[in-house]
């Protein structure tokens, strides 16, 4: 089947890629739709790593993805033939220690799509695990159950914050998962999300949204519309989905006493982190790493109105151009959040 391979650093090619096809007794066979250009695939296509995970040989791209079941292992009662679909695309060991624990995701053995050496899904077919396969309402699209995965990520960061109603909450970085963060804490019960970013555009997109309003960092600082927003006292909940080092910072500053603070993005390489700024105002400090157990909330609160995401797709693209799209992500332009790719008929 023709596949978007990573040759290596700098180089993609569209071509025919072998590729497992036999169907387990409990796995699906699905046709692909759409799949989402993650930040993590475009930082594999132009450094060939992340952290320890290294590019060392051809790999398929793309793990944020729907698509039609159009076939069922001998086990699968759940779904059928024709079932719209999206996918979770990190499989653990069903049988370890962090699985019986909940904590699926910070498996050691997982499998997660388009993490060297697990191929991803920018193919016409795959074959996945029916339980991690998630039939899609009717009123959710194939774009949408493709950004299903992203809203995921934020859908935990909410969980690990322990949101309480009427909550005031700030994120630092409007790229994609800031945004989803913003939404999903909204959802979760934040009266106002306070976003901050250096983007004009970005701020623009998600300023959009009721209950969430927006700082450009380039005009202010991020501490003085908090502080301003909370007759001083600061947010409730910090949410840092920039990883970038000044942002991490400062999260002391934007925070409350008592309050929590949730560490989204990831950084490069390690960076400071003032431990008396934490201390000084006991500040509980939380971490994400991608998400376990949220994917049916997610598509539920997408399938409500709840939660739309529509707005945060820039474009579409055809299979046809798959490279000239990672590209153009690479570009990194201030007015696309999400880029998706369809697949052929």
């Amino acid at each position: 089947m023709q596949a978007l391979v990573l040759e290596k650093k700098g180089e993609l090619s569209l071509r025919d890629f072998a590729v497992a096809t036999t169907l387990g007794p409990q796995d699906v066979r699905i046709k692909t739709h759409t799949v989402g250009i993650c930040g993590s695939d475009v930082h594999y296509y132009t450094h060939g790593k992340i952290g320890h995970f290294v590019v060392r040989e051809p790999m398929i791209l793309g793990h944020e993805a729907s698509g039609t079941v159009v076939e069922t292992g001998s086990e699968v009662t759940n779904l059928t033939p024709g079932d719209r679909v999206c996918m979770e695309p990190g499989i653990p060991d069903f049988t370890s220690r962090a699985s019986k624990l909940g904590i699926y995701n910070v498996d050691p053995a997982v499998r997660f799509w388009a993490t060297p050496p697990i191929h991803g899904c920018l193919t016409p077919e795959v074959i996945h695990p029916a339980a991690f396969t998630y039939k899609l309402p009717d009123t959710v699209s194939f774009a949408e159950g493709a950004m299903v995965e992203p809203f995921a990520i934020g859908m935990q960061a909410a969980l690990r914050a322990r949101i309480q109603p009427g909550d005031i909450a700030v994120v630092t970085g409007a790229g994609p998962i800031g945004m989803m963060v913003a939404l999903a804490a909204l959802a979760g019960g934040c009266a106002k999300v306070i976003v901050a970013d250096l983007a004009q555009p970005k701020l623009d997109i998600i300023g959009a949204y009721d209950g969430i309003e927006t700082v450009n960092i380039r005009n202010r600082p991020a501490a003085e519309a908090v502080a301003e927003a909370t007759d001083g006292w600061g947010a409730d909940v910090v949410f840092e989905c920039s990883g970038a080092a000044p942002a991490i910072l400062g999260v002391d500053k934007l925070a409350r006493p008592g309050g929590a603070v949730v560490l989204v993005g990831m950084p490069v390489e390690p960076v400071p982190v003032d431990i008396v700024g934490l201390q000084a105002k006991e500040l509980r400090v939380e971490t994400v790493f991608r998400y376990a157990n949220v994917y049916d909330r997610a598509i539920a609160l997408i399938a409500s109105g709840k939660v739309d995401l529509k707005p945060l797709i820039s474009d579409t693209l055809p299979f046809a151009d798959s490279i000239a799209a990672f590209d153009r992500a690479v570009e990194a332009r201030e007015t696309d959040v999400k880029l998706q790719i369809v697949m052929p008929d």
